[in-house]
């Protein structure tokens, strides 16, 4: 409903309640009988009238059998005087029963006021709804081009860089540039001009927005933040004006910090994409290129942005004058990790058995929000417990949990499939420790969870950045290691392999046309990624080399694929009592832990 027929509504409604409350004292169902003087004289003279009550020129008869009666006298002149004229008596007049009443405010307002003022009122009040309802439309047609940028003040929930673990080098950059804020002549001595803007880039989760919050917490000047997203809409020109309102307020309250999350919604490369050149997105980034860096510079203004996706912004966006400081944030190291845990862990308490360094040796790849899930979801699980502290044991079953997701215990497998199962996992995790350049097999299961029947959790001894083209042909026959050990053990195959051979023969695409680890086709990049900037996503691959050379890249695939599923045949044939042993201990068990499984093959 919109508002304009709600106060309409509420209008009328008004106007019942008050008319139903004015007739409870106008209207009176019995109407008594008026009479003249003359009568009321005989009345008196016959002794019925039990008293009488003058207001004003009215007079209320009450006889004595109950009937009420009413009369009227002149107004100069009373009641007595008119009653003696029409010849009664003193002594009778004495005898009948006469109060003279003032005449009350309250009654006054009801019946001679409120009556004439009732309409107007009413009309007041209308005119008043409907003209505040219009102020309100001018209004919100007024304010629809300004910012909806927020202002952070001092909270008691202040962030400060203390709060934000890793990111060494990120932290050492965004407190030199509050340091600049704080102390700018200390700067400026030097020649030093304060940088324009910067770019916080890096995977999603890895702490950028945690980072500006910090620098607002840090800082001591104004701080104003939106989304990239917050400036366009489907009007034309109301991106633009909302760029030039912010950068107003931002010039009034200078020195500040204004924070742009997620800035690729209008930094988009310009040309590309639908929408032409009078794009509504393009006209706005256009507007933040003029603001950060054109003839009427902001003096005082840094910009901060964040943003996943570096790649498909405007080179004018990221040009020196513009964005000045690009800070990039990775995700974290083991020590970084051990950090992040501990902070996530604050407000949490932890069971002396708790190790957080082992935590994070088992969460390689995990962002500070990974992690902080991880710490969220331990927490829950002691609570489900109800148990008063978290342990060691709730914490790594949440690791699992966030890799993976949560235990399918309502999936019951039957025996054939179980039996499977323990097989295609046994022959993963034996594959796996056979193989030197593989990772270390930390966790073997058959409980479901997530999307897999079960899981093999194997995790880098240490953090590495670099990998050797040995180290991809080990992983793709611990990948295929579960297909081998399904069709060595039953004599076929089934559909439970599907996404281990889907990613080793990706990683062996990539070997060939990305890395240029081909022994054959040698080291060359085959394809270039082509994107389509309005979906956001890589829809197809432009191909830069010839329908041979294409033969020669499937070869080269097959190539690498048979041979990695001839190395985990050779571990699986030669080793066939360690599997049996694995899958035996997985049927009975369900789950083997890294001590339990490497104490299998000192056993065999």
């Amino acid at each position: 409903m919109k508002p304009l027929s709600k106060n309409i509504i509420f209008a009328l409604v008004t106007i019942l309640i008050l008319g139903a409350i004015f007739s409870s004292y106008t209207l009176n169902t019995e109407k008594p009988e008026e009479v003249t003087l003359a009568a009321l004289v005989n009345e008196i003279q016959n002794q019925t009238v039990e008293k009488i009550e003058i207001e004003s020129s009215d007079v209320s008869i009450t006889l004595k059998d109950g009937t009420k009666q009413t009369s009227r006298k002149e107004a100069s002149v009373s009641l007595s005087e008119s009653l003696i004229d029409y010849g009664l008596t003193a002594e009778q007049l004495k005898a009948a029963d006469i109060t003279v009443l003032d005449r009350s405010t309250r009654s006054y307002f009801l019946g001679v006021i409120l009556p004439s003022l009732l309409p107007l009122l009413l009309l007041i009040i209308i005119f008043f709804f409907m003209v505040r309802q219009m102020q309100g439309a001018n209004n919100k047609a007024l304010s629809f081009g300004m910012s909806n940028a927020r202002e952070i003040k001092d909270t008691k929930q202040k962030i400060t860089f203390e709060d934000v673990a890793g990111a060494k080098e990120a932290k050492e950059e965004l407190l030199e540039v509050v340091e600049f804020l704080k102390n700018p002549k200390k700067f400026s001595d030097l020649g030093a001009k304060l940088p324009k803007g910067v770019l916080l880039m890096g995977s999603p989760g890895t702490g950028k927005t945690l980072l500006a919050r910090a620098v607002a917490g840090e800082a001591a000047v104004p701080f104003y933040h939106l989304s990239g997203s917050e400036f366009v809409e489907m009007f034309v020109g109301v991106g633009a004006s909302r760029v030039r309102d912010l950068f107003t307020r931002a010039k009034k309250s200078a020195p500040c910090i204004v924070f742009i999350d997620e800035i690729d919604a209008v930094g988009r490369q310009r040309g590309s994409g639908l929408g032409g050149s009078h794009d509504e997105r393009e006209q706005t980034l256009n507007q933040i290129l003029v603001e950060m860096d054109g003839f009427d510079p902001n003096i005082g203004v840094i910009v901060m942005a964040a943003t996943n996706r570096p790649d498909v912004l405007d080179p004018a966006l990221l040009r020196p004058g513009r964005f000045d400081r690009r800070v990039i944030l990775d995700l974290p190291d083991i020590n970084d990790r051990e950090a992040i845990l501990k902070i996530h862990a604050k407000n949490k308490p932890l069971a002396p058995d708790v190790q957080l360094r082992r935590v994070a040796e088992r969460t390689p790849g995990f962002s500070g929000a990974d992690l902080m899930n991880l710490m969220n979801e331990a927490a829950i699980r002691t609570a489900r417990r109800n148990d008063k502290t978290v342990s060691q044991e709730d914490v790594l079953i949440s690791i699992e949990k966030v890799l993976l997701g949560p235990e399918r215990k309502s999936f019951i497998m039957n025996k054939e499939e179980k039996n499977i199962t323990a097989y295609h996992e046994a022959g993963h995790a034996l594959v796996a420790h056979m193989l030197p350049n593989a990772d270390p097999v930390h966790k073997v299961s058959i409980i479901s969870r997530g999307s897999a029947g079960g899981y093999t959790l194997k995790l880098p001894s240490e953090d590495r950045r670099l990998h050797k083209r040995s180290e991809f042909l080990d992983d793709m026959a611990v990948m295929l290691g579960g297909f081998i050990s399904e069709k060595e053990t039953f004599k076929d195959v089934t559909t439970g392999a599907s996404d281990d051979l889907r990613k080793c023969t990706q990683v062996a695409r990539e070997l060939v046309t990305r890395y240029g680890m081909s022994e054959t086709l040698g080291p060359r990049v085959f394809g270039e990624h082509q994107e389509m900037i309005f979906l956001g996503r890589d829809i197809r691959e432009q191909r830069n080399y010839s329908e041979k050379t294409a033969e020669a890249i499937d070869l080269e695939v097959e190539k690498l694929v048979d041979g990695a599923m001839q190395v985990a045949r050779d571990i699986i044939r030669t080793q066939k009592s360690s599997l049996d042993l694995i899958s035996h201990e997985l049927l009975e068990k369900e789950t083997i832990e890294k001590e339990a499984f490497e104490a299998l093959f000192v056993k065999t």
